[in-house]
C-alpha cells in the first residue's frame, strides 16, 4: 500500500482530469472524453451547455462546434452512468447490466405504455427521431406528465433498442441501436460483476485517486451491484490499488463485528500503521510527480473535477453547491456560480451572465486565503473570448 499526502492526491487527480500539463489537452475533445469516461449534460445553459464547458475548461477557447462533433459524430453514445452522460461508443457493453435492470423492472419514473411496440416500429421506419416526430413529449400538465410515447421512447432508450445519437436544440435524436452501434459491441455480453469491475476501473483512471464512495457516485451503482463493485475492488478485478491519503477520512467499515477484526470496508486487512482509505489507479502513481502548468479556467458545476459534493470539499476544501434550484433569496454565491481553477486550488466562484457583448459576473466569492482577484480576471477574459465577448465586466466582489 502506498502513503500519499492530500496535495499529491490532488496533482494527481488534477492530472488525470487533464488539468496539469500538456497531455490533458492532446487528441482534442474526442481524446478527452475518452480520458474522463464520461461527460455529465445538463439542461442549464449560462456561457454553454455543461458538456461545452467540460471541454473549454481543459482545452481552452475550442470551437463549440469540434466539441460537438465530438460527442455526436457517431463516436459516442448518450446513457445513464454518474447521471445522464456522453460516454465512449466502445463503452456499450459495460452496461448491458443496467439495461437489464432496467428490463426487469420495466419501471423507471412511469409506468410502460401499451404501445411500446408501435413506437419501435416508428423508430425502425422512419429513424433518426425525435419525440416531436413521434407524437410530442408532454400531455400538456407539468414537465413530467410526458406524453406515452416519450414514457416509450426513453424506456426503449433504457433498455438499449434504441440511442441517443446526437441533441438537436437539446432534443434527443433517437434511433435504433442496431443502426448506430457497431455489431462487435452489441453482441459483445459481459457478465454483471465483469462490466461493473471495468466500469469502476475507468471511474479510478477518471478520478485517479478516489475512495469508494467517489467510485459509487461515479458509476451510481446501487444494491447488488454495489456489493459488485466492493468484491470487484477486493480481488483486484478492477486494477485499481489501495492507498492511504493522510487528512482523507478512514474508510467505514462493512459491519460492525469488522471493526474488531481490523477488516475494512474494502476486505483488505488493516495495516499495523495506516489502512488504506482510497483507491488509486496504478498508471497514474507510476506516472511520477505531476508537472506542468496548471490551467486557470472556470469550472461548470457538473463537471468531473467537482460534481460531487464530498469529493470537492475533500480534495480542495471548497463546500459547493449548485443554487440554480435555490430560491433566489436564499442563493448565497448565485444562479449558476462556477469554481475558479488556478493553480491546482479553487479559489474563487463566480457567477457570470451575458449582456450583449459583455460577459459579467454578477458576483465573485473569494474562497478563504484567495486576495487578488488576478485569477478571476484571467478566467473571465479567456471565457470571454470564447463566448465572443469583447468586454468583461465585475458587479459584484464578496
Amino acid at each position: 500500500m502506498r502513503d500519499l499526502t492530500a496535495d499529491e492526491a490532488r496533482r494527481l487527480i488534477l492530472r488525470a482530469q487533464g488539468f496539469l500539463g500538456a497531455e490533458g489537452r492532446r487528441g482534442g475533445a474526442p481524446a478527452m472524453l475518452r480520458r474522463l469516461g464520461a461527460v455529465q449534460l445538463d439542461t442549464i445553459s449560462v456561457l454553454a451547455r455543461s458538456h461545452e464547458l467540460v471541454a473549454y475548461a481543459r482545452l481552452g477557447a475550442v470551437g463549440r462546434a469540434t466539441v460537438e462533433r465530438a460527442y455526436w459524430s457517431g463516436d459516442a453514445f448518450e446513457y445513464w452512468c454518474h447521471a445522464a452522460c456522453v460516454l465512449p461508443l466502445e463503452h456499450w457493453p459495460l452496461y448491458g447490466f443496467r439495461r437489464q435492470a432496467f428490463r426487469d423492472r420495466r419501471f423507471r419514473w412511469h409506468e410502460v405504455p401499451p404501445t411500446i411496440d408501435k413506437v419501435l416500429d416508428r423508430v425502425r421506419a422512419d429513424g433518426p427521431v425525435t419525440t416531436t416526430d413521434i407524437g410530442g413529449a408532454k400531455n400538456g400538465g407539468p414537465w413530467w406528465d410526458w406524453s406515452d410515447s416519450k414514457i416509450a421512447i426513453e424506456f426503449l432508450l433504457d433498455i438499449g433498442e434504441v440511442v441517443c445519437v446526437k441533441r438537436v436544440g437539446w432534443r434527443r435524436v433517437y434511433d435504433l441501436a442496431e443502426r448506430t452501434v457497431p455489431g462487435h459491441l452489441r453482441e459483445t455480453e459481459l457478465t454483471d460483476a465483469e462490466a461493473v469491475a471495468r466500469l469502476t476501473r475507468i471511474a479510478g483512471e477518471s478520478l485517479a485517486v478516489a475512495t469508494r464512495a467517489d467510485l459509487v457516485d461515479y458509476t451510481r451503482v446501487k444494491g447488488q451491484h454495489a456489493a459488485l463493485l466492493d468484491e470487484a475492488l477486493h480481488s483486484g478485478a478492477t486494477g485499481l490499488v489501495p492507498v492511504h491519503v493522510a487528512g482523507w477520512p478512514p474508510a467505514r467499515t462493512r459491519r460492525a463485528s469488522d471493526r474488531t477484526t481490523g477488516v475494512t470496508m474494502t476486505g483488505l486487512p488493516a495495516a499495523r500503521s495506516t489502512t488504506p482509505n482510497a483507491w488509486a489507479d496504478p498508471a497514474a502513481l507510476a506516472g511520477g510527480e505531476p508537472r506542468g502548468r496548471h490551467r486557470t479556467t472556470l469550472l461548470s458545476p457538473f463537471d468531473s473535477l467537482v460534481w460531487d459534493r464530498a469529493r470537492t470539499e475533500r480534495v480542495f476544501g471548497m463546500t459547493h453547491r449548485l443554487e440554480a434550484y435555490v430560491p433566489k433569496d436564499k442563493r448565497v454565491h448565485g444562479y449558476f456560480a462556477m469554481p475558479v481553477l488556478s493553480g491546482g486550488r479553487l479559489v474563487a466562484r463566480v457567477d457570470p451572465a451575458r449582456e450583449g457583448n459583455t460577459l459579467i459576473a454578477r458576483q465573485v466569492t473569494l474562497e478563504p486565503g484567495t486576495k487578488s482577484l488576478d485569477a478571476v480576471h484571467a478566467a473571465l477574459a479567456e471565457a470571454a473570448t470564447w463566448v465572443n465577448c469583447t468586454d468583461v465586466r465585475i458587479d459584484r466582489v464578496r
